[in-house]
């Protein structure tokens, strides 16, 4: 960061340019308050000059763009502070399980909450087969037959009136 006889608004709020925007908002708020010239101890022209600082970092690093421009302007840059670890590229070792009390990472005792849920997933399975067989025997061989619904005498007039309307038109073609 080039530095300038000026302090950068994030020196005046006391945060490092890679501040949250929360912690930038928690540091404005409490400055705010010890610096408000009807609050503060200090000489009204002190005071009032230390919070219109206060307040111009805050309006520009609260807002995304102006904060970028900022960043920019100061010489600061966001990719920086985000790299991969040094070790990224390097094979991952693998786990001794010589020293491991279990001999495989999958035989291990269940937790609580798989037993319960083991037991909620029996549970509705019986459930389900007992469901199903009685109503298999309530019903019997009326559970398995399906009713096929007959149409009403007008309804099958429109049927007969539509299908006579249609057969000369497939006749001509």
């Amino acid at each position: 960061m080039p530095q300038s006889s000026k302090p950068t608004y994030y020196s005046l709020l006391g945060l490092h340019p890679s501040a949250s925007v929360m912690d930038i908002r928690r540091a404005y708020r409490e400055l705010s308050k010890r610096y408000h010239p009807d609050t503060t101890d200090l000489p009204t022209a002190i005071a009032t000059l230390k919070f219109q600082q206060i307040n111009e970092a805050y309006a520009t690093l609260s807002h995304p763009e102006r904060r970028l421009s900022y960043d920019s302007k100061i010489g600061y840059s966001r990719f920086a502070v985000i790299q991969p670890p040094p070790d990224l590229n390097r094979p991952v070792s693998r786990h001794d399980w010589s020293k491991s009390a279990y001999l495989d990472p999958s035989d291990r005792p269940l937790s609580s909450g798989e037993i319960f849920a083991l037991f909620m997933l029996v549970l509705t399975f019986v459930g389900c087969l007992i469901l199903a067989i009685a109503i298999g025997l309530t019903r019997g061989e009326a559970a398995f037959q399906t009713h096929l619904l007959q149409p009403t005498p007008s309804v099958q007039q429109q049927i007969n009136h539509v299908l006579q309307l249609i057969t000369p038109i497939v006749i001509k073609n």
